[in-house]
């Protein structure tokens, strides 16, 4: 009797634990309503379970004090849909990833960008696969002063601040906040994302910002061969010599290449494109300012004609270059700090050899193994992210 009675404990503990089991199950499963899948599964190819959007960063880059922040995978999601979504756009044919492109390290192929009705941009798409991780550092709103800010003539302080401006412009999206909510608001798949991200359907132009500004603040690029290659050879040392020890996984060329790269552009765009040294520059593409840059915005005459001063990660993928999208190739960048900086009023003092524009004249070979190395900074993973791809069936 007392073994009928163990082995009927046993078999109950056994049900118990299968039934909680299949709970667990069902739970991860129905992370969504089904209902709720079925509707999001007619428009778009999400997941049945959220995908995780928390990053960390590498240790070579983590020993320099940086550190993504957290980012809300539901915000994400949402953000996800609402950066590829060209409803959001005057026209209807014109999203954020139209000039974003993923494959493309988020960047546009055209000099200047054309937005609703074909218009045309004034300045070259920035590249949002140059950034290090969008969270480690970019935005007033996380770290106050220190935050770096978005578009070429750094006018926006915020990730929000930064969409809002786009969906706005006249050229881009030409998007008012009552169009954006009434945009959303029409569209059927937004419903049960808005549930999840903020626990009922209500469409503001706050959370629509918000949404987006996840989303780009979990991007990141930090896979390419140059942080295996740095995070073999440096760890946590951040006291590393890079210009003097080659790494072992590069070529000659590419070794070559890194020690021009440290010698001569690491003092505006930093030693482990982590994070740039300079907010603003002027690299005398011309003699006199036509475009202000962020002089335009603060009205000081010492920043006119000075630009952002971005990361140069996947630069091989972003052509064209420059904030007018001026040069085609990589060739011509080169050629421009060899033998071509202008005098302009407010050239970078990187930029000058005593009062005149600094001629780095560089040999050939130098020029092929400078571009050599900026082939190394390409992250061929964040080109193919699903959790960044184009969610639209």
């Amino acid at each position: 009797m007392k073994k009928i009675f163990h082995f009927g404990l046993l078999l109950s503990a056994s049900l118990f634990v299968l039934a909680a089991c299949n709970q667990k199950a069902d739970f991860d499963y129905y992370y969504y309503e089904p209902q709720d899948y079925a509707l999001l599964s007619k428009y778009l190819n999400l997941p049945s379970k959220p995908d995780n959007y928390a990053t960390r960063l590498p240790q070579h880059i983590a020993a320099r004090g940086l550190s993504a922040r957290p980012v809300d995978n539901n915000k994400a999601i949402l953000g996800r849909v609402l950066f590829y979504d060209k409803k959001l756009s005057k026209d209807g044919k014109v999203s954020c990833a139209s000039c974003h492109k993923q494959e493309l390290a988020f960047s546009d192929d055209k000099p200047v960008s054309r937005g609703v009705f074909d218009r045309v941009g004034t300045r070259n798409s920035i590249a949002l696969g140059s950034v290090l991780n969008f969270s480690a550092y970019y935005g007033t709103d996380l770290f106050g002063p220190s935050g770096i800010p978005f578009f070429w003539d750094n006018r926006a302080p915020t990730a929000s601040e930064q969409n809002l401006a786009t969906m706005a412009n006249p050229v881009e999206m030409a998007m008012s906040h009552a169009d954006i909510v009434s945009a959303v608001s029409a569209q059927p798949y937004y419903a049960p994302l808005f549930r999840m991200a903020y626990g009922d359907e209500r469409v503001t132009i706050e959370r629509v910002s918000e949404s987006i500004a996840n989303f780009v603040n979990a991007i990141g690029s930090y896979r390419s061969k140059f942080d295996r290659e740095a995070e073999r050879t440096m760890g946590n040392n951040v006291w590393s010599n890079l210009e003097a020890s080659n790494f072992s996984g590069f070529t000659a060329a590419e070794n070559r290449g890194k020690a021009l790269y440290l010698q001569n552009c690491a003092s505006c765009h930093s030693q482990l494109q982590e994070r740039p040294v300079s907010l603003l520059a002027n690299n005398g593409l011309d003699a006199t300012t036509d475009d202000p840059g962020v002089g335009g915005i603060t009205k000081k005459q010492s920043e006119m004609g000075t630009f952002k001063v971005p990361l140069l990660r996947n630069i091989a993928l972003t052509a064209p270059y420059m904030h007018d999208g001026r040069f085609a190739t990589l060739e011509e960048v080169i050629d421009h700090y060899s033998t071509g900086i202008k005098a302009h009023p407010n050239l970078s003092p990187q930029l000058k050899s005593g009062n005149q524009p600094r001629r780095f004249n560089f040999t050939d070979q130098q020029k092929s193994d400078l571009i050599a190395f900026l082939h190394t900074l390409t992250d061929e993973t964040v080109l193919t992210d699903k959790r960044f791809s184009n969610p639209f069936k």
